[in-house]
């Protein structure tokens, strides 16, 4: 996912999309203590990409309060 992607979404759509991968997430870590994980990258690419969009959420916040 990219931050270009993210700049069309609303902050209720940026939400939702974060509850998705951190549940999304918490499988695969699940999956990861009982040994059978396949692909441990996707966990790196799934933290990168929630950080993505809380750092889009911030800047809406403070565009919002400026």
């Amino acid at each position: 996912m990219k931050m270009s992607e993210l700049k069309d979404l609303t902050p209720t759509e940026l939400s939702a999309k974060g509850r998705d991968l951190r549940q999304e997430m918490f499988n695969l870590r699940l999956q990861q203590a009982s040994a059978q994980l396949e692909k441990p990258a996707r966990l790196r690419n799934l933290r990168r990409d929630i950080a993505r969009i809380e750092t889009q959420l911030s800047l809406l916040r403070r565009k919002k309060a400026a």
